[in-house]
């Protein structure tokens, strides 16, 4: 989870890799002047703080310490417990001959300070807090032998764990599991936010996630243009077009929502009511004859068509301002006569579920559609397995988007949002495990589609519909998340439009 603090505390929405942090961290020293020994110095501190402000009641620690910088904060963190009359352990992990520079003066700091060092074999049974300093930010490869085994120990420990700048063992670039790694209670990151944090296996590896900049110069991060950036709900929702008070529904674009074979017809109604709840004009959905008269009957705004061939289509296309694609669609040959028929009328398009697995085994590229694949269609779309689009978000979002064109949006832990131009990738800091329930992926196309159709650019509406959605989610899921269903979700539009609509 991600800690809610005061505005002037909130994390920063810049992400970077572990790259551009280290070279963030070598300009802070090389041309700010700021000795690496002061920089881990205000890293221990800061951890130190949050430390006995999360666990107040603590009255001892284990500190798991490697040999590198990472180790070196853990000793600081050491020296100011022990200072603080609280019982300390350091484990050393890897070789402790090897320590240098400001983690071998923190290290000899500690000592002097009547601190001691052991080499690790075992987890204390009664550890009652522990302090994760064993790997930073450079690991790319899996742990095996003795990191391995500490890390299972921790997992076996009740004890809670704060992870110093990203929990051992979890890829600072693409939030991927590098064999095994600590799952922290908190996590507190230096200088600069890794990617990592926050998408993948991040959120679940991390626990609260909180920052501390070390006071670093603010100049230094206009040296470096952000790997990704963070967005929410609370930023996304200011960026919504006013609605004039002269409006009428045709200002607000008419959707064709094309799916719904049989049996699937829920998915296809699911879309066109969460469109009209996000503020949609008008919702035409094109479905199967044998359910369409049927399909509207506790929803009377949506427009229903029964289209048994192509040809019935052309019609409601030619009035519709935008089409949401797939939904129900199904891979028969109703569903890819359709899918045909659309893709030639050349409409603004958000294509989800079946008509990406149908893209899949036609490829083509546009620029004016949105994609919003799940881990599975992704994969099917770059013809690869779900583990790999998983082991590297960032790098499956940009070969779709490469590859397809448009704006793509890969869902799941952390959606991720890329289009065409400079833009930084954005990553969706809303929702909840909750909302691992079925037709969320089509309210989302409903909602993605309904911006569109406001006068939004794709890819704004893309960012604010993945974080519309997610906000829905969360507010659905303040009586639990376990049960959440997608109607959930949609009743819960409304309210946070209108929370939004009041603060533009």
């Amino acid at each position: 989870m991600i800690r809610v603090l005061p505005e002037s505390q909130q994390l920063p929405r810049a992400l970077y890799r572990a790259e551009q942090v280290r070279r963030l961290d070598r300009i802070a020293i090389e041309q700010h002047g700021i000795p690496a020994e002061q920089l881990m110095e205000r890293a221990g501190a800061a951890a130190f703080s949050l430390l006995r402000a999360r666990w107040p009641q603590a009255r001892s620690l284990v500190v798991l310490a490697g040999a590198g910088n990472n180790g070196g904060d853990g000793y600081v963190i050491a020296r100011l417990a022990h200072h603080s009359q609280l019982g300390v352990r350091v484990l050393t992990l890897g070789d402790h001959s090897r320590l240098q520079g400001a983690a071998l003066s923190a290290a000899q700091a500690y000592q002097a300070a009547g601190g001691s060092i052991e080499p690790f074999t075992r987890l204390p049974p009664d550890a009652e807090l522990i302090v994760d300093a064993m790997l930073g930010t450079g690991l790319e490869r899996p742990l095996t032998g003795l990191w391995a085994a500490a890390v299972a120990q921790c997992q076996a420990s009740r004890a809670p764990i704060l992870a110093l700048d990203i929990p051992s063992g979890l890829h600072a670039d693409s939030g991927r599991v590098l064999g095994a790694a600590i799952k922290a209670a908190a996590t507190i990151s230096f200088i600069g936010l890794k990617c990592g944090l926050f998408t993948g296996l991040g959120p679940e590896y991390c626990g609260e996630v909180c920052f501390d900049a070390l006071r670093v110069p603010a100049l230094i991060y206009a040296s470096e243009i952000p790997a990704a950036r963070r967005i929410d709900w609370s930023q996304q929702g200011r960026l919504l077009p006013r609605r004039r008070r002269c409006a009428n529904k045709g200002d607000f674009g008419y959707l064709l929502v094309v799916g719904g074979d049989q049996g699937m017809s829920g998915a296809a109604r699911l879309a066109g009511e969460a469109a009209l709840r996000a503020g949609v004009g008008r919702v035409a959905i094109a479905t199967h004859p044998v359910h369409a008269a049927l399909l509207n009957l506790t929803r009377p705004e949506l427009m229903v068509h029964a289209v048994a061939e192509a040809a019935e289509l052309d019609a409601l296309l030619e009035r519709a301002t935008l089409v949401a694609l797939g939904p129900g669609l199904g891979q028969g040959s109703w569903g890819r006569t359709l899918y045909r028929q659309v893709l030639a009328a050349n409409k603004p398009l958000v294509l989800d579920a079946d008509g990406l697995n149908l893209l899949a085994q036609d490829p083509q590229r546009r620029s004016d559609w949105v994609l919003t694949p799940h881990p599975g269609e992704a994969a099917r779309l770059l013809g690869c397995s779900v583990a790999e689009v998983e082991t590297d978000r960032f790098a499956a979002l940009k070969h779709l988007q490469e590859r397809y064109g448009g704006v793509v949006v890969l869902k799941g832990a952390g959606t991720l949002v890329d289009g065409p131009g400079l833009r930084p990738v954005a990553v969706c800091m809303d929702g909840n495990p909750g909302m691992a329930s079925a037709g969320m992926g089509d309210a989302l196309t409903g909602i993605i589609a309904a911006l569109i159709g406001q006068g939004m650019e794709p890819v704004a509406a893309a960012e604010a519909g993945v974080c519309l959605h997610g906000a829905a989610g969360d507010r659905a899921a303040e009586q639990g998340e376990r049960g959440l269903i997608v109607s959930d979700l949609i009743a819960a539009l409304q309210p946070l439009l209108g929370l939004a609509d009041e603060a533009v």
